[in-house]
């Protein structure tokens, strides 16, 4: 069943996030708001020598649909292999091209950002994947430039590669995470092309993401770290609200708590604990719940925990 993605109206994607978009983390931003969501960037070498833990990373939760399998890798060969093996598994809608990540680890296999530097090569393995994938979305996840700015000529590359969609994060590789996010430099790329352009980097309340949008011209928004610690970012965009009730961050947080404990078992309890210490982050009596959840081993008496501080 082919599903459809509308971007006329405009959506809400939640990024790829190395250790914190597992599936119960995108089956709540998904529940609360987010349209799309992508799994965690998916090694193309993993994949290809079947590594257990990379189709673990694959598995997605029942309520993402659309769902997009995020690769990286710069082999073409290994690439193509990779796709073959994604078209047997069921249920993802989309593959996605890492064109952005800024990791030296990544940089140093010529995969990541550092596609940038050579973009007929970056256009080849996306033309690779678009005729090898037998799912409805081909995609790319792109910086500005790896140390220029040349938004223009990455879009137009991407699309003359045959993307459906892309993404573009507002820095280049040597802005990392810290440089200040040209919006603007969004807005040149979204001009070059005709492809739908989702505007990503730093968008981490309601009033930011209306500011993103009309400064880039992008309908359509992609939240990565903004949702680390305010999950509920989805759900306060989608209802235009300034802020976010007390009780519906309590089930934002519970669901997710149920979430881990479903998916991780017993497991979930220890995992959970850092997503609760950003959760509680900036509200009064931080530290000490911190300091009694850092000891809980029994799933009632966490959500006990969880219920009394959130309330």
């Amino acid at each position: 069943m082919i599903h459809e993605i509308d971007f006329s109206q405009g959506i809400l994607a939640l990024a790829p996030l190395a250790g914190f978009t597992d599936p119960p983390f995108r089956s709540v931003v998904k529940k609360f708001g987010a349209d799309l969501t992508f799994s965690e960037m998916i090694s193309s070498n993993a994949l290809k020598y079947h590594s257990a833990k990379t189709f673990e990373m694959i598995k997605k939760s029942p309520q993402e649909t659309p769902y997009i399998v995020q690769i990286a890798g710069s082999d073409i060969e290994v690439i193509k292999e990779a796709v073959l093996i994604l078209n047997d598994i069921e249920g993802i809608d989309g593959i996605d091209l890492n064109c952005g990540c800024p990791v030296p680890k990544i940089i140093s296999q010529e995969a990541g950002s550092s596609l940038l530097l050579d973009l007929p090569k970056m256009q080849k393995i996306i033309e690779t994947i678009k005729q090898t994938s037998n799912k409805r979305y081909t995609s790319a996840k792109v910086r500005l430039g790896f140390n220029t700015k040349i938004p223009e000529e990455i879009a137009k590359a991407c699309e003359a590669a045959g993307v459906d969609f892309m993404s573009i994060h507002g820095r280049t590789r040597a802005g990392a995470y810290k440089a200040e996010v040209d919006y603007e430099a969004i807005a040149r790329a979204r001009e070059a092309v005709s492809i739908p352009i989702l505007a990503n980097g730093d968008i981490t309340s309601y009033e930011k993401a209306l500011h993103v949008k009309e400064v880039t011209g992008c309908k359509s928004l992609m939240i990565g770290r903004g949702a680390v610690g305010n999950p509920w970012i989805f759900y306060q965009i989608k209802n235009e609200l300034l802020h976010v009730e007390k009780s519906k961050i309590l089930e934002i947080v519970i669901e997710h708590y149920n979430g881990m404990l479903e998916f991780y078992g017993n497991r979930g309890i220890a995992i959970f604990r850092k997503h609760l210490h950003t959760y509680s982050k900036g509200l009064p009596n931080a530290s000490e719940f911190r300091n009694s959840i850092n000891c809980v081993e029994n799933e009632d008496i966490m959500r006990d925990e969880i219920t009394a501080f959130f309330k």
